[in-house]
């Protein structure tokens, strides 16, 4: 069955509803020009409305080892998702202890990476348009059909311009058995729909993989 991260969760509604759905990870943003930004103390009271439950995802953009843990005083993170700080990846793994993922704009088959980037997991999406301020979250996508034949060095997970009406054709044309979604899910920009969040999961959790 296709696992689930809801990425860009800001208000108790979404948490909830990804709770409720089913999510295999929830995710917060600790990016502030992002409109899915969190705080640390907010992140914490949303994780707080549940004991246990999903495994909580924090998504950083070319962080130091430093900002990351001072969100960690703040609190519980289960995975530490980067963007960029390649050349970080292994000393915020070892520093933390928790798994790495990075993530990977593709506009290409020539971008898909050969290798693990120092990651426990890879999250490719497409390269930001042009003029994008952040580096996901973008409501983008690329060709799904690249990943075939595709010889994955680590576990990965397709994002980008995912949504309850093409994650099936997603899941079937890329062969990926775990999907993440954000803007996908939105009513409008950084504020989650709870009805989508539900459709989403239950799309993805349905579909078969070619």
């Amino acid at each position: 069955m296709t696992q689930v991260k809801i990425c860009g969760i800001n208000d108790p509604a979404a948490f909830d509803a990804a709770v409720q759905a089913g999510a295999d990870w929830v995710g917060f943003v600790f990016f502030p020009p992002s409109p899915r930004y969190v705080t640390p103390e907010a992140a914490a009271a949303l994780s707080s409305r549940i004991d246990g439950g999903p495994p909580r995802v924090g998504l950083f953009v070319e962080p130091d080892i430093d900002a990351i843990a001072r969100v960690l005083d703040t609190v519980r993170l289960d995975v530490l998702q980067i963007y960029g700080a390649l050349d970080s990846l292994p000393a915020i793994g070892a520093r933390f202890g928790l798994p790495v993922w990075h993530a990977a704009g593709i506009a290409s088959a020539a971008d898909l990476p050969s290798d693990s980037r120092g990651a426990d997991r890879l999250l490719l999406e497409a390269t930001p348009p042009v003029g994008a301020n952040r580096p996901g979250g973008n409501g983008v996508s690329f060709d799904w059909s690249l990943m075939r034949g595709w010889k994955a060095p680590v576990p990965w997970m397709l994002a980008g311009g995912l949504t309850p009406a093409n994650v099936s054709t997603a899941i079937r044309q890329s062969a990926a058995d775990s999907v993440d979604v954000s803007s996908g899910v939105e009513v409008r920009k950084g504020v989650k729909d709870p009805g989508a969040i539900k459709r989403f999961i239950e799309a993805a959790k349905a579909s078969a993989r070619d």
